[in-house]
């Protein structure tokens, strides 16, 4: 059996579009059409729907297979960089998940670092939630996730790599801005902008450990409109030090009572990960950990 029809397939729901995966593989549209058919022809089973409305999507029973076609996809990715290792031809690709902090803080120093050893290994990026970083470990999209360590981690092998410090945030010219440290009840009075995001639990937990209730005027989802408001004067707001010290017009103070998460990567199985996949922990060991 041809392994070219199920990366044609995997692609196809990836991307959404026969046209993009036949430029995407270098392939005519008509030959990612043929693949797909004389695969669900030879199986005797529909892996797809199209829909002119809704698009491509998979059939009951394709969701049931995809996991697996990925699976193989993933083993036959790892047997071609044991030979490239062998040969002493180096090559591969790793599918990492990241969330914009990461991306932005953690990714350049350890990928500046890694592509000096390893050149000719490629990678692809996928930036989500949290939540969304789990869900592709879990289905096989991604190799690798920064994710925060957590009881949603716990079925990945998950290496730490550094404590991201929960700080305050608020405007230059706040009354704070010559404060190093702020003490949680001085936020009682203040305009608070509560995020309901992918920190929202460390924050609540700070407020709840000093057994005050912050004067909330804004919940908002999203950290960088978080940020948006607080560079605009509309309130202070306690979030992740890695995030918040890169955003400009904006300063930050530690706080009295310590709550940090923990960043971390995580990885369905090291042992049976791929070599450059390995090489990439190991890697961000090396520089996060020393």
């Amino acid at each position: 059996m041809s392994f070219i029809r199920f990366e044609i397939v995997a692609t196809v729901i990836e991307l959404g579009s026969f046209t993009a995966t036949a430029e995407k593989l270098n392939m005519t549209q008509s030959a990612v059409s043929h693949a797909v058919a004389s695969l669900e022809s030879e199986w005797g089973v529909s892996l797809l729907i199209r829909d002119r409305k809704k698009g491509i999507t998979l059939t009951d029973v394709g969701q049931k297979i995809l996991p697996h076609i990925r699976e193989v996809l993933k083993r036959m990715e790892v047997i071609n960089q044991e030979i490239a290792l062998v040969t002493n031809l180096e090559t591969g690709i790793i599918r990492v998940g990241t969330f914009a902090s990461a991306s932005s803080c953690l990714l350049p120093k350890l990928l500046a670092k890694f592509q000096k050893k390893h050149p000719n290994i490629e990678f692809k990026f996928f930036e989500g939630t949290y939540e969304e970083i789990t869900e592709w470990l879990k289905s096989g999209i991604i190799d690798i996730g920064f994710v925060v360590k957590d009881g949603s981690t716990q079925d990945f092998d998950v290496v730490p790599l550094i404590k991201d410090e929960m700080v305050v945030a608020y405007h230059p010219d706040h009354r704070f801005h010559l404060k190093e440290i702020i003490d949680m009840h001085e936020l009682i009075d203040e305009s608070f902008i509560m995020p309901t995001g992918m920190y929202q639990s460390h924050v609540e937990a700070l407020f709840k450990e000093a057994n005050i209730e912050p004067t909330i005027l804004f919940e908002v989802h999203d950290c960088t409109t978080i940020a948006n408001m607080v560079q605009e004067g509309l309130g202070v707001t306690i979030g992740p030090e890695l995030f918040l010290k890169t955003q400009q017009n904006i300063k930050v103070s530690k706080l009295t009572i310590k709550n940090s998460r923990e960043v971390a990567l995580a990885c369905q199985s090291i042992a049976n990960a791929s070599p450059a996949v390995k090489e990439f922990v190991t890697t961000a060991q090396h520089v996060f950990q020393q």
